[in-house]
């Protein structure tokens, strides 16, 4: 398309992203964040997957972003018993970082190119004229433009325009959180993720270069808490918690829950099954507010980022909003399920019970041997996009 002007609903990884991969190919963007301030320090710690940090590369932000965390190459999986069950060189992560100054990256960086992002912007509606796509914002504005692209989350506003009739998030079974620890000293290597399969619940923690600890739980969790139950659980409260649950395993979990300052992250986690169809006449999805794999995949943030570069290539290579946005899809949906229903067999792994626990741990180092095995996992950490190659009409 021609003389594309692409209005981008949230200002998150996926919308900067798709923002700064628009202006690649040549298309004009603004973002609209409905926030009216950033969320630099809002997060917890996120692992980068290679193939999302191959995007950063085709973005000429790799290093911007790499500056924020540190490597994490290698993993090693752990029973409640404190036995190793496997470890592997994984080369699936590609770093490991905070979730705010990932985002602080993109967001500065996104400024410096001269994209606008305007704060203050809650879109409430949209409407179609003259070829154009009208977004409607709670304080009465609204901006025009050739198309409209929902990047805001897993309650997007645009998906609820777009599908109105598609899959809700889905509670999985697991409420989870995390946090660091003030600096000390267990001798951790900052490459290694270490996974823990405790006996009541599953923990996660991984040495950072400046000597603390950052970490989080998945606690299975029958009935989906509300937010007023959650706000009900103080800091205090969540850590006696967990020190109880992770009481009868033999790992670090107790001294690392010990020395966290206080747990304010806490909440349900979900997975959300895309849409029959991504786009309605002018409008489409990308990300988390097409589709959100469980953290349990790693995966979450790296196909926002792969979201954002596809999109830009069909934008730019073909004639019209339906055949880019069909295009998009078709790229996109094969992949995005897979990793989901591989998310879904992880937490059934966290959730396991006595009998599920010994059948896991007996095939773990088997499983991790796969895993690790070179081409096992090709088809999702070595997927590269080509800003350059053309896009053809499915």
């Amino acid at each position: 398309m021609k003389d594309v002007k692409a209005l981008i609903i949230g200002a998150g990884l996926a919308g900067t992203a798709a923002a700064m991969a628009c202006q690649r190919v040549g298309i004009d963007a603004v973002v609209y964040e409905a926030y009216d301030r950033t969320a630099h320090g809002v997060g917890a710690s996120l692992g980068l997957a290679v193939n999302g940090f191959d995007v950063l590369r085709t973005l000429g932000v790799a290093e911007q972003v790499r500056a924020t965390g540190w490597p994490t190459n290698k993993i090693a999986l752990w029973n409640g018993n404190g036995r190793q069950l496997a470890t592997a060189e994984d080369g699936t992560i590609e770093m490991t970082a905070e979730r705010a100054r990932i985002y602080g990256a993109l967001y500065d960086e996104t400024v410096r190119r001269g994209i606008p992002i305007e704060h203050g912007k809650r879109l409430v509606g949209a409407e179609h004229r003259d070829g154009q796509v009208i977004a409607l914002f709670d304080d009465g504005s609204s901006a025009s433009g050739t198309v409209l692209i929902g990047a805001d989350g897993m309650y997007s506003a645009v998906r609820g325009i777009v599908a109105p009739d598609a899959p809700k998030p889905h509670y999985v079974g697991l409420t989870g959180g995390g946090g660091y620890t003030k600096p000390m000293d267990l001798g951790l290597d900052s490459n290694t993720f270490h996974m823990v399969f405790g006996k009541r619940a599953f923990f996660a923690y991984a040495g950072l270069p400046d000597g603390r600890v950052g970490w989080f739980a998945n606690v299975p969790t029958p009935v989906e808490p509300t937010g007023d139950d959650l706000a009900a659980v103080t800091s205090d409260a969540r850590k006696r918690q967990l020190l109880y649950l992770f009481a009868v395993d033999n790992t670090p979990a107790e001294r690392i829950i010990e020395a966290t300052g206080s747990i304010d992250l806490w909440g349900p986690l979900h997975h959300m099954d895309p849409p029959k169809q991504w786009y309605r006449d002018r409008m489409v999805v990308i990300g988390d507010a097409a589709h959100v794999p469980s953290p349990s995949s790693g995966q979450g943030a790296s196909l926002a980022l792969e979201d954002a570069v596809e999109l830009a290539k069909c934008l730019r290579d073909l004639p019209d909003p339906a055949s880019a946005f069909a295009a998009f899809q078709q790229l996109r949906a094969k992949r995005v399920a897979k990793v989901i229903a591989a998310a879904k067999r992880t937490n059934s792994d966290k959730a396991a019970g006595p009998v599920g626990r010994v059948i896991r741990d007996a095939l773990a180092p088997t499983a991790i041997k796969l895993f690790a095995r070179p081409g096992s996992r090709a088809w999702l950490y070595q997927r590269h996009i080509d800003l350059d190659e053309p896009v053809l009409a499915h």
